[in-house]
């Protein structure tokens, strides 16, 4: 079966005036796909239209593409934004233009999924030197969402990230029925915090205290402020016990970690 182009859809004519953006993963503080998810596009599009110090992005009267990557290992990327560039504001290092949305193509923002293999370092690639190696992997009945439950082993998650997904009915139904010992980890500085969950709601009972304060009652937290555990904290989970387990078994797996982590004496556990 021949595969489906990106431009089999978006049928644009002259490619000459457009440029496809593709955003990146960057270092901590920048995620775009978690921006999408958390209902940030203006920050996207702040990155959409950003000149560097040197070169500038665009032209006005240019047609710019927006995808941002869905996973760091994968060669999967949303479509996010299409739009016209109406004014150049000649900034560099910062927002350099005006801008235009193309409501022709509003239904397929968010769920147009392509694949691509940047090889390049550039994010941005005139149209007609990559857009034949787009091809259409999916599109979406509903705006992306890619929160489902991944499995106890392989939850790793910021402070935002984990605000946001305690809102998900399978991250619900799988913290909620389920003891243990879990992780908190600050990138900042690579202190850690072990904790364990055996009351209320088990583990969604204790990462609900976290997204609502940040410290959850714990003394060794209260020290920091709730801006720093938002800007820096993940989440993770080390061993996961049925309900039905004794307390006291996950208070003992608990002290063994904080040994193996030695989250006492470099970390934020202060027993």
């Amino acid at each position: 079966m021949d595969k489906i182009k990106l431009n089999d859809i978006l049928l644009l004519d002259n490619l000459n005036d457009v440029k496809i953006r593709f955003n990146l993963m960057f270092a901590q503080n920048w995620n775009p796909i978690e921006l999408f998810k958390n209902g940030d596009i203006s920050t996207m599009l702040g990155g959409q239209y950003w000149n560097y110090n040197k070169n500038k992005s665009y032209k006005a009267g240019q047609i710019t593409i927006g995808f941002v990557k869905i996973k760091r290992n994968e060669d999967l990327w949303l479509l996010f934004h299409i739009g016209k560039v109406t004014n150049d504001l000649n900034i560099l290092n910062g927002v350099g233009y005006e801008y235009q949305d193309l409501p022709e193509y509003k239904k397929y923002l968010g769920r147009l999924i392509v694949t691509f293999k940047n090889k390049a370092q550039t994010m941005i690639r005139n149209a007609e030197s990559v857009i034949d190696d787009c091809y259409v992997y999916q599109i979406l009945p509903d705006t992306f969402d890619n929160d489902i439950f991944p499995g106890y082993e392989k939850v790793n998650i910021s402070w935002n990230e984990m605000n946001r997904v305690l809102e998900k009915d399978t991250w619900k139904t799988a913290l909620q029925n389920q003891k243990g010992v879990y992780l908190m980890t600050d990138i900042s500085n690579g202190k850690k915090y072990v904790g364990s969950a055996y009351g209320d709601n088990m583990i969604l009972g204790r990462w609900i205290s976290y997204a609502n304060n940040g410290h959850g009652g714990n003394a060794g937290l209260k020290k920091l402020t709730f801006d720093h555990i938002k800007q820096n904290f993940k989440y993770s989970i080390l061993s996961i016990y049925k309900s039905t387990t004794d307390d006291q078994i996950i208070i003992n797996n608990e002290s063994w970690w904080k040994e193996v982590l030695q989250s006492r004496q470099f970390g934020y556990n202060e027993n």
